[in-house]
């Protein structure tokens, strides 16, 4: 009978060790590995421009006759948002797989490209993963998310939300989404996350419209200055 004792309990504290280090790598691990990812594509997008513009030193900021494409699990935008800190900034990268939203915020493919007519629609992580999207529910209305992508600085301004749906609901990320307000084509921003922190069966999202555009080169707009 001990011994059968014995070996339950160890056995019951092996199970809790287990779980310990599984909520530690949860909480705290996948968070650094994440963290110093995303650094990693913010230092990866600034070496580029650093080197494109370097070779164009004349080059205007203004959108190319023909963009360059949007490659799958690559960063091509850093998102600003003030409301969650002066040194909050992650990049965006293309697609919406979840090695994607391992590495930063995701870009929906098949929606806008930054800027430009329609719906620019990107998702983060709540919580896990550098917890990129942890504050969503502080977002209010008036508030500034300002994208560059090297070149342009754009700034959006939050007309709805935060928003609860569920995740079946797809037209939140649709050219003009009928629950966010708009009634015409616009130049539009969507932000999506999980809800509540720690699960997924519903969705938050908010909707903004751009605001205002300016070149890198006139410097950081006003919603980035202290």
């Amino acid at each position: 009978m001990r011994v059968i004792v014995r070996t339950v309990s160890e056995f019951c504290i092996t199970v809790g060790t287990l779980i310990v280090l599984f909520v530690v790598y949860v909480l705290f691990w996948t968070g650094v590995k994440a963290d110093s990812v995303m650094h990693d594509q913010i230092d990866r997008l600034q070496r580029q421009w650093s080197a494109d513009a370097a070779v164009h030193p004349t080059a205007k900021a203004s959108a190319p006759a023909t963009p360059a494409a949007y490659h799958y699990g690559r960063p091509f935008a850093i998102m600003y948002i003030p409301r969650f800190g002066f040194t909050w900034n992650k990049p965006v990268l293309e697609g919406t797989g979840t090695d994607v939203l391992k590495k930063g915020l995701a870009h929906y493919a098949r929606t806008a490209r930054l800027g430009q007519e329609g719906n620019f629609a990107v998702a983060g992580h709540r919580r896990t993963y550098g917890d990129p999207f942890l504050d969503f529910p502080e977002l209010r209305k008036g508030d500034a998310i300002v994208l560059t992508d090297g070149t342009t600085w754009f700034t959006y301004r939050i007309d709805k939300g935060p928003y609860k749906t569920v995740p079946t609901d797809v037209e939140v990320i649709d050219p003009v989404p009928r629950k966010s307000g708009y009634t015409r084509p616009g130049r539009y921003l969507t932000l999506t996350t999980c809800d509540p922190e720690w699960g997924h069966s519903h969705r938050l999202i908010v909707w903004a419209h751009l605001d205002s555009t300016q070149p890198v080169e006139a410097g950081k707009p006003a919603a980035l200055r202290r």
